[in-house]
């Protein structure tokens, strides 16, 4: 077999990285350039004319570079005459010239227009409004001002203007769903906003983009573009309480839940745990992830999250409880009750 040399070996995985990042941007699940709103397609748009700018300078100054290198001076010789003024003339039209209107054209097209065009409309004109609320390191939601909480997945109508009210109860927070807006910072003491807008169902993933500690990276969240219909029956179902357990070991765990720390911790609508340091756990069972984004939301990974969530989200709030397994598989049953 064929051996590389050492450049060429780096050359290789520069090549590999440089189409792997192309290939992040262009078509990752959480991209930017994969527009679902109007909002996105603004912005993307203006990446790509920045990105066409950008190319045209830089081969523009390459150019130059390789034109200087062939008409360069003898040494010892002054540059004088006709090949003075054209150096002069270059310099003022692509040192000068060329910057100047480019950022202005830039300025006027993302300062004045994009920033207009992107912002949360006032709160009268939407359809609705959802509250987000960042907590290290989960997404509190609520709808209707708190008739509906749910944690770690937005629900929205497609083609319809939602309000986002973007808050913090600890420390800066960034909400951003590349598909469908831009980022916006959650500041504590602060409310600010963003229009989300999807115009085709779909799910679309969310990120905190602003580094809030330890598990940073495993704060995302995903928000379902649906049909309004489809929306509707979600929203209802989250306004009611939680069911009431019918299996013997859900009617046990619903017994330990409320008679140890998870109550204090948790808010299950309809029942004594009022608790707001951890997600709301009403609706669990409807919810496709836990631990925001980080694992599936199925009955094996439920146990191995309240047997030890530490060894799942190390720094997490929810501590290590010490339950035995007998404990778990009835809260499990529980939980999973809980459409």
């Amino acid at each position: 077999m064929r051996k590389h040399s050492p450049w060429q070996t780096r050359v290789w995985r520069l090549c590999v990285v440089l189409c792997s990042g192309l290939g992040a941007a262009g078509c990752s699940r959480q991209s930017l350039l994969a527009d679902h709103s109007k909002s996105t397609h603004d912005v993307g748009l203006l990446w790509w004319w920045m990105l066409g700018a950008a190319v045209i300078v830089f081969f523009g100054a390459v150019a130059l570079l390789f034109v200087a290198f062939l008409r360069r001076r003898v040494p010892g010789l002054p540059i004088v005459g006709e090949r003075e003024g054209v150096a002069q003339a270059l310099v003022l039209l692509f040192g000068i010239g060329i910057p100047v209107v480019a950022l202005v054209a830039l300025f006027a097209v993302a300062d004045i227009y994009l920033v207009n065009a992107t912002a949360a409309p006032a709160a009268d004109t939407t359809a609705m409004t959802v509250d987000v609320i960042g907590h290290q390191w989960w997404w509190e939601v609520r709808y209707d001002g708190g008739k509906a909480i749910t944690a770690n997945e937005i629900h929205i109508p497609v083609r319809t203007r939602v309000n986002v009210v973007a808050t913090t109860a600890d420390v800066i927070h960034s909400f951003w769903v590349p598909a469908l807006n831009g980022k916006i910072d959650m500041i504590p003491g602060r409310a600010n906003r963003e229009l989300l807008d999807a115009s085709q169902p779909g799910v679309y993933r969310g990120q905190c983009s602003q580094y809030c500690g330890l598990q940073h990276a495993h704060m995302a969240l995903l928000v379902y573009a649906e049909p309004m219909t489809k929306f509707k029956a979600w929203l209802a179902n989250q306004e009611k309480p939680a069911v009431t357990p019918t299996g013997a070991s859900a009617v046990r765990g619903r017994a330990d839940f409320m008679n140890d720390q998870c109550s204090s911790c948790h808010l299950i609508a309809g029942t004594p745990a009022r608790g707001f340091i951890g997600p709301a756990l009403t609706h669990l069972a409807t919810r496709s992830t836990l631990a925001s984004n980080t694992i599936p939301n199925t009955p094996g990974w439920l146990a191995r999250w309240i047997h030890n969530p530490q060894a799942i989200k190390p720094g997490d709030r929810m501590p290590d409880l010490g339950l035995p397994r007998r404990q778990v598989r009835d809260l499990v049953a529980y939980l999973d009750e809980l459409k």
